[in-house]
């Protein structure tokens, strides 16, 4: 029969990586189906970004056998390369593969099971990978926007990510690959890439020309590759004053930043071995504000990490209630074995934690109602998906600012750039709008 499913845990780069393998698979006649209960090869992308990354990991692959007993399953992705062993002792589970190993997935199944025999389980739990590995053509997926791997790896080991560890250095896909690939989504017909990466604001630092993400996104407004890019997170030090100059005049990158805090006091800054302080991101939070002031913010906060006193914990609510953000996303402090976090003493308890994200995750609410508010009767442009709402049958549109509205219209425009205007906002925060007259 020839079918397969795939799905994917944690961040963008997996999506990115799940669909190339997709593709690749496709693009030799294979069928992707919709639930693992139809596939003769079951693909898991796992996570290990935090020990409930990695459990999650192991239920879906546990579900997926129960659900299939018949059915090859391929385990891959950050958790199979951290911890391939508690992946093995899952019974039915027939290849676990790192990352390098990722890539040959597709021609592997392709050319036989056999040639999935021949690829290894990764024989260290950390990996020493040292070049850029993506797909070729650009990775198209099934979703109305791209996304496109530049950088992998990182070189920051911040003490509580586990991350540099299961997927190696940084590096990077050479600036003609970047803009050939955004060549090819345009030609392809997608409106938006999202541009992603484990440090994506460390591109171009590996090439044996160095470059920059600056220089990068300054070509990519040079020579207009596609109608628009979205930055999918960067780090508050690579966050130039020429990105976000570049971003207020040029509509092809969207006014949308995600922007990782961590924490909002200083001395938990540096035990996490963030490389900046509190002043300086406030500062450069305003910054945007003030050359966007519609921008979309979005920001990640860790919370409970070892020593995090109540004064620590009201010190980062107090700076994220100040600031013009958008939206956040709050994680508890995971302890991952490896990384120095993980012996810290001062540990904060369960329920502490719970309760600090749960106030956390409060403040976000608020901070996109008044987001939403504040955007009432602008005029925006929206890419329209693919997908119609499926509770309502209603396009949706996501605008260049991350705002998502429900829009009446009918299929002709679809995966198309129009322009959109934010109407009502129902009490469950829903957004209602309307597409405008296109000029």
């Amino acid at each position: 029969m020839n079918q397969f499913y795939i799905t994917t845990l944690g961040c963008k780069v997996n999506q990115y990586e799940s669909d190339g393998i997709a593709t690749a698979l496709i693009t030799k006649g294979w069928t992707r189906v919709d639930t693992p209960g139809e596939a003769d090869i079951c693909i898991i992308n796992t996570c290990a970004v935090t020990a409930r990354a990695a459990v999650q990991s192991r239920q879906e692959i546990r579900s997926i056998i129960r659900s299939n007993p018949e059915a090859k399953v391929v385990v891959t992705g950050c958790h199979a390369q951290t911890e391939p062993e508690l992946v093995q002792e899952i019974e039915n589970v027939h290849f676990v593969l790192g990352h390098s190993d990722k890539f040959k997935i597709a021609e592997a199944i392709i050319a036989s099971n056999k040639g999935l025999d021949d690829l290894p389980c990764p024989e260290k739990p950390y990996s020493s990978a040292t070049l850029f590995q993506g797909f070729d053509p650009a990775v198209t997926g099934n979703k109305t926007r791209a996304y496109l791997k530049i950088q992998d790896g990182c070189n920051a080991f911040c003490t509580y990510c586990i991350v540099p560890y299961a997927r190696g250095r940084s590096r990077s896909m050479p600036e003609k690959d970047v803009i050939a690939h955004l060549t090819h989504l345009d030609q392809k017909g997608y409106k938006e890439s999202v541009i992603t990466g484990i440090h994506t604001g460390a591109w171009g630092l590996d090439l044996a020309e160095k470059s920059s993400f600056t220089r990068l996104l300054r070509t990519i407004v040079e020579t207009e590759p596609i109608h628009r890019v979205r930055i999918s997170s960067i780090e508050p030090k690579e966050l130039s004053d020429e990105i976000i100059e570049l971003t207020a005049n040029h509509p092809i990158i969207c006014d949308h930043f995600h922007i990782p805090l961590q924490s909002g006091d200083d001395e938990i800054l540096k035990r996490m071995g963030r490389p900046y302080d509190t002043g300086y991101f406030k500062e450069l939070v305003w910054k945007i504000h003030e050359a966007m002031p519609f921008a979309a913010m979005g920001i990640d906060v860790l919370q409970g990490f070892p020593g995090e006193s109540e004064q620590a914990f009201e010190r980062t609510h107090a700076l994220l209630a100040e600031l013009p953000i958008s939206y956040l996303h709050v994680f508890p402090f995971s302890p991952r074995k490896g990384t120095p976090a993980f012996g810290y003493p001062d540990k904060v308890d369960s329920e502490t934690m719970k309760r600090r994200c749960a106030a956390m995750r409060a403040l976000g609410l608020e901070k996109r109602a008044a987001f939403e508010q504040k955007n009432l009767e602008r005029r925006l442009e929206g890419v329209i998906q693919e997908h119609r709402d499926r509770s309502t049958g209603m396009l949706k549109a996501i605008t260049s600012n991350y705002l998502t509205l429900l829009v009446e219209g009918g299929d002709e425009f679809k995966r198309s750039a129009v322009d959109v205007t934010l109407e009502t906002i129902d009490p469950d925060g829903t957004l209602h709008g309307r597409i405008d007259p296109q000029d």
